[in-house]
């Protein structure tokens, strides 16, 4: 299983057969089933798990994100194959919940087919996955504070899965969606977590004054 999926349910197929084959799926066969130079794949199902209901688990969002954050910065720096440390390519999952949870996506997946296709290819270029990279990085440093707000890691986590779809299926549309997306993500990182850390201390101090 060396070819790389050209559509989402490409993916989605290749998830449920290694489900479906292992008891125990652990990251590095996920990126072996892929291949280490399909980074588009790679990207999207990290970011799926993210906005699926495992991601409202304390911590999961964050362990995520340092994932995805590894794999961007090897796509900043052009590398041809992608590679993980052996704490992250061991940590495995369930393959029948695996396989169960990609069938639940079929549907899915084939509306995002329809929607989702080859289309201004010349923003999925390696110039503009570089630049892409870039703005996954930033979205997976937003993660972590993100988690204090309920849901609000969806709005990351959905931004990479566009550029990760964008990459896999050559749609130029979608990674330009995914820019502007990635400038709501961080709005919403500036305005309500780190506008409101400032103003909770300014309103702590102000209380210990008085």
């Amino acid at each position: 299983m060396s070819d790389t999926p050209k559509n989402v349910c490409g993916i989605i197929d290749r998830l449920t057969e290694l489900g479906d084959k292992q008891d125990k799926v652990s990251i590095g066969d996920i990126v072996e089933s892929f291949g280490s130079r399909s980074y588009g794949p790679m990207l999207l199902v990290p970011a799926l798990i993210g906005i699926s209901p495992v991601g409202g688990i304390p911590g999961v969002p964050s362990f995520l994100a340092l994932t995805l954050l590894l794999i961007a910065v090897q796509m900043v720096f052009g590398k041809d194959h992608l590679w993980l440390p052996g704490i992250l390519k061991d940590r495995s999952v369930d393959g029948e919940k695996l396989a169960n949870a990609a069938e639940d996506m079929e549907g899915v997946g084939k509306f995002m087919d329809k929607i989702f296709h080859g289309r201004l290819e010349v923003f999925t270029g390696p110039t503009a996955g570089r630049i892409a990279a870039g703005v996954i990085a930033l979205m997976c440093l937003a993660v972590p504070p993100l988690e204090l707000l309920p849901f609000a890691v969806v709005l990351p986590m959905g931004v990479i899965a566009a550029f990760g779809i964008a990459l896999t299926v050559r749609d130029g549309l979608l990674m330009l969606i995914g820019f502007l997306g990635s400038g709501a993500a961080l709005y919403v990182l500036i305005t309500k977590v780190v506008f409101g850390m400032l103003m909770g201390g300014s309103s702590g101090g102000s209380g210990g004054m008085f």
